[in-house]
């Protein structure tokens, strides 16, 4: 018995010949090396074995009465049940045009009477090898599918529970704020440094924790199910952007410049947030001592892609850390250095993406980064 795995799981094996004597020939060759065998003598024999038990390979002649075998092998491959049986036409037809005929029928392989043994062995198993293949295939597939769909699942859950859990976090959160201002209103001049000391950084906590919910209900939005998007002005967009940031690009000297931008479809708000997260990146991790230069820049780079530019002369981000910049939370500084959520990027990302974009940086340490993305172009 051969070690081979193939062949040790005694797959089967349907022979179709009217010829009884070549039946036994295939039948004894199979059968010593370890396949199951059934034989039938005609095609409609055949259909029948075939719905009783799917054979894993087909050896089917061509020459049979009543149904030949290109027939044969084209209801079985009009059958979802047995449309994927691999079927190796054995046949003493030697014209290049039966040959064609057979494959068009939907054979897998064809093989020319008088056989070789090994050669008929040879073409089973390659058969029976490739089968296998595509089942694990159809498999892992499976399995891919079944986990892409917990992976969807859960990060629609996670994007609700960051929703509600942010929206529900504010009200809690204003009351503190509250009572620390009332606190500081009424009871300033008794509290001494100590009691200034504790308000102060309880306004300072509970300001970071309204930015990181202001951020994670907007990372949370991201997911809901939106409207098609609108043809959208990017200069416009860009104008909105820069408004919000006014008093930031005032205290730091920013100056920034920008080319004329194209109209491409979108969510105003969303496309807003990215140019107003990247400008702010721009302006926070500056050179000490040196005012902020950006430049905002877009070319076509075919009919089909617009590409931004938002370049800058900061810190810059050290290249090695890749895609890692992009994760929520992720910090290359501590918060007292730069403060933030680290979830800035992680929106632009989601943001470009959703827009069918792509999003990625170039940077040099010291010098400055300049972050790309990409947006479909409308058609006209």
């Amino acid at each position: 018995m051969n070690s081979d795995p193939v062949e040790r799981t005694h797959k089967d094996i349907l022979i179709v010949d009217d010829t009884p004597i070549n039946l036994r020939v295939l039948a004894k060759i199979l059968s010593d090396r370890g396949y199951k065998v059934r034989k039938a003598l005609n095609g409609q024999i055949a259909l029948t074995a075939c719905q009783t038990l799917v054979p894993d390979v087909i050896l089917l002649d061509i020459m049979m009465p009543d149904m030949d075998g290109y027939e044969v092998c084209q209801r079985l491959k009009a059958d979802p049940k047995t449309q994927d049986i691999p079927v190796i036409f054995i046949s003493a037809l030697e014209d290049e045009w039966d040959k064609v005929k057979a494959f068009k029928s939907g054979g897998s392989d064809y093989i020319t009477k008088p056989f070789q043994i090994e050669e008929v062995l040879a073409r089973v198993k390659h058969h029976l090898t490739i089968q296998h293949l595509q089942y694990q295939l159809k498999v892992q597939n499976a399995e891919l599918q079944a986990l892409n769909a917990q992976l969807v699942q859960s990060n629609k859950e996670l994007e609700q529970f960051a929703h509600v859990a942010s929206h529900d976090l504010q009200s809690p959160l204003q009351v503190i704020i509250g009572n620390a201002d009332l606190l500081t209103w009424k009871y300033e001049q008794q509290l001494g440094p100590d009691g200034d000391r504790y308000l102060t950084n309880i306004m300072e906590a509970s300001g970071r924790m309204t930015h990181l919910i202001q951020d994670l209900l907007t990372y949370s939005k991201l997911g809901i199910p939106q409207p098609e998007f609108e043809a959208i002005d990017c200069n416009f967009v860009l104008e909105e952007a820069l408004a919000n940031l006014s008093g930031e690009i005032s205290k730091s000297g920013a100056n920034i410049t920008h080319a004329h931008l194209p109209t491409i479809r979108g969510d105003e708000i969303q496309l807003m947030q990215l140019f107003q997260n990247l400008m702010a990146n721009a302006i926070k991790f500056r050179l000490p001592d040196v005012s902020p230069e950006i430049d905002i820049s877009c070319n076509l780079n075919n009919p089909e892609e617009w590409q931004f530019e938002i370049r800058d002369n900061g810190i810059g981000i050290d290249p090695e850390q890749g895609d890692r910049i992009f994760e929520a939370f992720y910090r290359l500084h501590s918060y007292n250095e730069y403060p933030g959520t680290g979830i800035g990027l992680t929106l632009c990302k989601k943001v470009v993406e959703r827009h069918g974009g792509r999003l990625w940086f170039s940077s040099i340490k010291g010098e400055g980064t300049t972050f790309y993305f990409t947006f479909p172009a409308l058609k006209s």
